[in-house]
């Protein structure tokens, strides 16, 4: 993985597809298990070792996409592995958890990503730009049953697909997006939105997903349900029912902040574009709640730069990432100098 080029590949940057002014990304994750084998938080090191044996000549063997690589955790040094955290192609959990682990990858659009003894033997991630979950559905299915031509899951007919957590039990699958909240944020409506989605039995979590906290008005929103329904029922809900109130809340705020409070919308957007542009000590969350209303302000045609500039700087301004571009170890001081940097010449290039 050291050869991953920073900033290229990662899905979620490519601002294409459905509603990709609100929904930078969607994925799917099922949760799998190999028949025969223990449960991770159960395995012992051998039957670990051996787990990650059968899923990588199976997960290779399957012929999931052109290029797949494989990745060895425990060879990866530690920024490698928070590198892949921030590109959201595994888990925290992963990147701390105990050896053996593993990586199957998709190059070098990183679409597919799955990840070996996780908390789950599998748990298999498909992911494209802008609302897609239908066609990422599809996607997933088919990566789902080549593999399980091969090997056999852990599967109950009464239960469903046996997980290590009971809340996966069922059909395995975790539906999410990557939205931008912005205008919601500043209208001061995200708690109804809490509300909301609290109610539908949705679950509203951070930048990187479970156990993380808002950064820059990006969220995670996904199911929390996963048994009772197929995954076809739980897909459709989601996309057609769930996510698309959520869409029209965001675009109504942003509307309504044009038509009432435009001076103040403005002040926010040309502000933080102004920041950005001459800074030169930029920290990390400040990055990210600058580039945010930037991004409102592209999306609301207040300003006119390229929407995957400023995607792109969500990613790069991360810590690991700054740091593999840099190609050395940084201190946090050194980091708000480098971060500053980086994003006044990518502004400077995006104008020119």
């Amino acid at each position: 993985m050291s050869g991953m080029t920073p900033g290229a590949g990662a899905e979620w940057l490519k601002n294409e597809g459905f509603c990709c002014d609100v929904v930078m990304s969607s994925r799917v994750r099922l949760a799998r298990n190999f028949a025969g084998y223990p449960f991770v938080n159960k395995a012992r090191r051998d039957d670990r070792v051996q787990i990650m044996r059968v899923a990588e000549r199976h997960i290779l063997g399957a012929g999931l996409a052109p290029e797949m690589l494989w990745v060895d955790m425990g060879e990866l040094p530690e920024i490698e592995r928070l590198v892949l955290v921030e590109r959201h192609l595994i888990s925290t959990q992963h990147a701390k958890g105990d050896e053996p682990r593993g990586l199957a990858v998709s190059s070098p659009d990183e679409r597919i990503a799955i990840m070996v003894n996780e908390e789950d033997h599998l748990r298999i991630q498909y992911m494209r730009s802008g609302l897609s979950l239908t066609d990422v559905f599809r996607e997933i299915n088919d990566i789902d049953d080549r593999i399980e031509s091969h090997i056999d899951y852990a599967f109950s007919p009464r239960f469903g697909y046996l997980t290590a957590c009971p809340t996966n039990v069922g059909t395995g699958i975790r539906v999410s997006v990557m939205v931008h909240l912005p205008a919601l944020k500043l209208s001061g409506e995200l708690e109804k939105v809490r509300r909301s989605a609290r109610a539908m039995n949705l679950a509203i979590r951070g930048f990187y997903g479970e156990g993380s906290e808002a950064a820059g008005d990006f969220f995670q929103i996904s199911n929390q349900t996963t048994l009772g329904k197929s995954e076809e029922q739980i897909v459709t809900e989601f996309e057609q029912e769930r996510i698309r109130g959520i869409i029209q809340y965001e675009r109504h705020a942003r509307s309504r902040l044009l038509e009432k409070r435009r001076v103040m919308l403005e002040d926010k957007v040309f502000r933080a574009l102004g920041t950005l542009r001459h800074a030169r000590l930029l920290r990390a969350e400040e990055a990210f709640e600058l580039l945010s209303y930037v991004r409102l302000g592209i999306s609301t045609g207040l300003i006119d730069l390229p929407m995957e500039t400023v995607n792109r700087l969500v990613l790069l301004c991360q810590p690991a990432h700054l740091q593999k571009v840099q190609r050395k170890d940084l201190s946090q001081s050194r980091r708000r100098i480098e971060r500053a940097s980086l994003v006044r010449q990518h502004f400077e290039q995006a104008s020119s």
